[in-house]
């Protein structure tokens, strides 16, 4: 007899703050990734969106068992989101996705394979592991630079060795969530989660992932501010191993 492999789920969970032109797009490629062995579980997180984006989100989750909305009191930022996110998951893994499009949902599947393996408590999906400067824009790569000082500083002070860790895809073994102490509203939860991580000795593994960033021009929200907050949240919050 063929040995079926036993099904596990993925939850996603997609934090909207005014994504109308990309949520529909995201959310059906993240849901073409299911399969026999593998569930999901979406949790759109609207935070206080003002276009279309809750109509839409909510269109989708009456026509999808699996996709579940809900909706923050205003716009309280990414981390508020994905806070509220992971006390609503139920699947073995958890990952964050963004509703804009930069990222690819067929990369969650290979992210997931060393938390199966039990090789990993968390996966990061590195944007820029393998990528040279010089096949990005001059936008890209001052974007590219800016993460990179970023993460060079986390890693300094959480004796971590990434890549990227102001990456968007962290995929967790949901297990691991209950022992994060997170308070960042903002994008600061990325160095945040590192720290915790770092924290708490969590077995980390590192993946490239495909890519295709976006300008201020497209709706990308995060700025200066982020960044500063960002760099206090590393040198003020951090753990060291």
């Amino acid at each position: 007899m063929t040995r079926t492999e036993p099904s596990m789920k993925l939850s996603v969970i997609i934090p909207v703050f005014n994504e109308a032109a990309t949520l529909r797009e995201c959310v059906d490629a993240v849901l073409n990734i299911a399969s026999e062995n593998l569930r999901l579980d979406v949790l759109i997180i609207d935070d206080g969106s003002t276009d279309e984006s809750r109509n839409i989100a909510a269109e989708l989750a009456a026509k999808h068992d699996c996709i579940k909305l809900t909706v923050q009191p205003g716009n309280q930022g990414k981390g508020a989101a994905v806070r509220l996110g992971f006390d609503l998951v139920t699947g073995d893994f958890v990952a964050i996705q963004d509703a804009d499009l930069e990222y690819s949902p067929v990369d969650l599947l290979r992210l997931i394979e060393p938390i199966k393996r039990d090789d990993a408590d968390v996966v990061f999906g590195s944007r820029f592991h393998g990528r040279s400067l010089r096949n990005m824009s001059w936008r890209q790569a001052i974007h590219c630079l800016g993460n990179r000082s970023l993460t060079w500083l986390s890693n300094r002070m959480t004796r971590l060795a990434l890549t990227d860790m102001e990456t968007c895809y962290k995929v967790f073994r949901r297990e691991v969530l209950a022992d994060l102490k997170l308070d960042e509203n903002r994008f600061a939860i990325e160095p945040q989660l590192a720290s915790e991580i770092a924290r708490l000795r969590l077995r980390v593994v590192e993946l490239p992932i495909s890519y295709q960033g976006r300008g201020y021009g497209e709706g990308k929200k995060i700025g200066l501010r982020d960044a500063w907050r960002a760099g206090y949240c590393i040198l003020f919050r951090s753990s060291r191993r």
